[in-house]
């Protein structure tokens, strides 16, 4: 039997990638979809290009962000709330999936105000804000951190981990050649991992490594990088953005990049060797907290965001080339940390939901 889901999640490609994985799974059984996103997020684009269907809602933040926008979310929240309503009765969405971000809010309240199913996906160790406010009226909460079900009513969570594409799974060891480093601030960049990489170039040069670099920049700050790099006379390519991450990581010896959920578990899914460099101001500071146990595992090193520069970045890189042996270590370590079939898991739930989890809503 076919149902109709709603997806919402988005701002970024760690809440937007997850839904696609997820996406994906429910339409090859056959199911409706339609994602509710904004349009100044990752979505946007993503989305359509995944070809599914997307509405857009008009919502912001209420944490970290000045007392005027928290006045123009606030002011704005009832109408993403309504809109979100009328999607969800137009649709005739029978359960709703959400990976979390701005968007996520007003789409949760409107579903738990229809009654509709709501299935979370909470992938940190603390849930984000909205899923603690939302967590008593959930569906189902599928977690990555058997500490995090404490949040959520029992019986009514699981770990399952974080969907990841398939593609993560399915990489195969790098073909020898120059050591390829792949540096990556997420879908948006990192600033303080593009100044780093910025300043390292000058040492790359000087100590004539056969060091290759991929570096994804995000949109603002692409350009000048992408000349100076050019410059720089180095192997390798400055982009923007990475389409097809899976491949990218394929090439690569060494990733170096922040540790969101969505980061840690794609690595772990590809068995990857990496630099974490935790975001200073993640929500409960879960990013440090992603990174620590990967790296109490062995499974990856972790340098803090006050601490990465040019130098440092230069040092991890030049280290962990000329010693094999840690990379080795790291690699087979990490896979401890994938859960493979988290997408499938949630597809069930939520096939689950909709056959008749109406009635049980709470």
């Amino acid at each position: 039997m076919a149902y109709s889901f709603v997806m919402t999640g988005g701002g970024t490609g760690g809440h937007v990638f997850p839904a696609l994985a997820v996406a994906r799974v429910l339409r090859e059984r056959g199911h409706k979809l339609l994602f509710i996103g904004t349009r100044a997020g990752m979505e946007a684009r993503l989305v359509p290009e995944a070809g599914y269907e997307i509405e857009f809602v008009r919502t912001g933040s209420l944490k970290r962000v000045s007392v005027r926008q928290r006045l123009q979310t606030a002011w704005q929240l009832p109408l993403g709330i309504g809109a979100a309503s009328g999607l969800l009765r137009r649709f005739g969405a029978q359960a709703v999936f959400s990976t979390g971000g701005y968007v996520a809010g007003p789409v949760m309240i409107a579903s738990i105000l229809r009654r509709v199913p709501l299935i979370v996906m909470e992938p940190n160790a603390i849930p984000g804000f909205a899923n603690r406010r939302v967590g008593r009226r959930v569906y189902r909460a599928l977690v990555g951190f058997e500490q995090t079900r404490k949040w959520f009513p029992t019986g009514r969570s699981e770990v399952t981990g974080l969907p990841v594409r398939p593609e993560f799974f399915d990489v195969q060891p790098k073909r020898p050649g120059a050591f390829t480093v792949l540096i990556t601030g997420g879908s948006r960049g990192a600033h303080t991992l593009n100044r780093a990489a910025r300043e390292s170039w000058p040492l790359v040069r000087a100590g004539n490594a056969p060091i290759r670099i991929v570096h994804q920049t995000g949109a603002a700050e692409h350009e000048e990088l992408a000349r100076e790099f050019a410059a720089a006379g180095l192997e390798g390519e400055v982009i923007p953005f990475i389409q097809n991450m899976p491949e990218a990581f394929a090439a690569a010896d060494l990733i170096v990049g922040r540790a969101g959920a969505g980061a840690v578990n794609e690595i772990a899914a590809a068995g990857m060797a990496s630099v974490l460099v935790p975001l200073p101001f993640a929500a409960d500071d879960h990013q440090r907290r992603n990174a620590e146990a990967f790296v109490q595992a062995g499974a990856a090193r972790m340098v803090l965001d006050a601490e990465m520069n040019g130098d440092r970045l230069f040092r991890e890189i030049d280290q962990l080339r000329r010693g094999p042996g840690e990379l080795e270590q790291m690699r087979a370590r990490v896979r401890q940390f994938a859960k493979p079939g988290a997408a499938e898991r949630a597809a069930d739930v939520l096939e689950e939901a909709a056959s008749g989890g109406a009635s049980r809503v709470p």
